[in-house]
């Protein structure tokens, strides 16, 4: 039986293709994605900053860097889930995003969370 961690988010996401925000005749796509964050930890923790790498069909690679999510470091209690959503320009019809949150555990405890790497594509581009 696997014991929880005492520092643990759990992370998933979805992404929709914004057709009415593109032009892809100006190479501009853009995607919304929606983040879900659960603390499966034992311990409250808050969300301070987040670390994004964003790479397009192209090979071109992008870095973003901030405090907290939509304006906000959420802390979350054990349980408890945060939800935000957020968006993102590329130049081609796919690309993919990862990257990692950097968070504070009421204990002081520093750790990360990673984001496994999602895919951005209009659709009927991926087969």
């Amino acid at each position: 039986m696997a014991t929880a961690k005492k520092y643990e988010f759990s992370v998933t996401v979805k992404t929709e293709y914004l057709s009415d925000q593109s032009n892809p005749a100006q190479q501009q796509y853009v995607f919304a994605y929606t983040i879900h964050i659960t603390n499966v930890g034992l311990t409250a923790a808050q969300l301070i900053s987040r670390h994004w790498i964003i790479t397009d069909a192209n090979g071109d690679i992008k870095e973003v860097k901030g405090l907290g999510v939509v304006g906000a470091q959420p802390l979350l209690e054990p349980q408890q889930e945060f939800e935000y959503t957020s968006g993102c320009v590329l130049k081609t019809s796919a690309g993919s995003m990862h990257g990692s949150y950097f968070c504070v555990a009421t204990d002081g405890e520093k750790f990360e969370v990673e984001i496994p790497e999602f895919i951005l594509s209009v659709p009927q581009v991926l087969h």
